[in-house]
């Protein structure tokens, strides 16, 4: 079942079109890279679905509701969660009590916030802890931990909403490429148990052929390929305009 659709999404700066007419799906449990060169209107593209900028033309769905019109916070609210490509929590909270000012806030519990973090809901924020295998590390700050725990943290952080999608900009941005596997496979096995959507983009050629069910391609705003990583590994187009490879 799809959970996202893009349809005909356009954006243009100056007349230039970052991003021209691309549509796309991703199911429950698929994990679907969006990859390019520099320049490409990947960021773009991930914007647009995200909501941090309105498209030109085109529609976001999300679960069959059209959430185009929405803003970036209401798509939240709608069940679309995402990760950045530098996790910023709050440095001087500890782990569990950044997660639990999450859950606050899509309770709709802002208001209450001038109390401390800890004063509510360290139940669930130990589960999605937990969940992202920090459970060690749930009373320690986040300024304390390393940077491959700041990216589980930051993917407990999207997690405290119940999204139905995921959006990961670069999550193994600043990672060690010795830990970037097992991070990836840890979305993996979260997408297949809570039946999310992951929409990701990254650099990492290694993990995106090594995680991703599907591969999307841009170049210049134009999707060009789009399969299995395998077939995007051989596609004469891609290595031409990602790989450096002459076709």
């Amino acid at each position: 079942m799809n959970v996202l659709e893009a349809e005909g999404l356009r954006k243009s700066f100056g007349g230039v079109a970052a991003v021209d007419g691309v549509s796309f799906t991703v199911a429950a449990g698929e994990m679907l890279a969006l990859i390019g060169p520099n320049g490409a209107g990947k960021s773009t593209c991930f914007d647009l679905v995200g909501g941090q900028q309105r498209a030109d033309a085109g529609r976001v769905r999300l679960a069959g509701r059209d959430i185009t019109a929405l803003s970036a916070r209401a798509r939240v609210r709608a069940g679309l969660g995402r990760t950045f490509q530098i996790a910023a929590p709050f440095a001087s909270m500890t782990a569990c009590e950044n997660v639990q000012l999450a859950l606050h806030a899509h309770a709709g519990r802002i208001w209450r916030l001038w109390r401390p973090a800890a004063a509510g809901f360290r139940a669930p924020a130990l589960e999605l802890l937990a969940a992202v295998e920090m459970s060690g590390l749930a009373d320690r700050p986040a300024g304390a931990l390393a940077y491959g725990d700041l990216k589980r943290l930051d993917l407990a952080l999207a997690l405290a909403g119940a999204p139905a999608v995921l959006l990961m900009d670069e999550p193994t941005a600043g990672v060690a490429p010795d830990a970037r596997p097992a991070l990836m496979a840890l979305v993996r096995r979260l997408a297949a148990r809570r039946g999310l959507a992951v929409l990701f983009t990254e650099h990492d050629m290694e993990v995106v052929f090594g995680v991703a069910d599907r591969v999307l391609v841009l170049q210049r705003g134009t999707l060009i390929a789009a399969g299995a990583p395998a077939e995007i590994r051989a596609a004469p187009a891609v290595q031409a305009a990602y790989l450096g490879v002459a076709p």
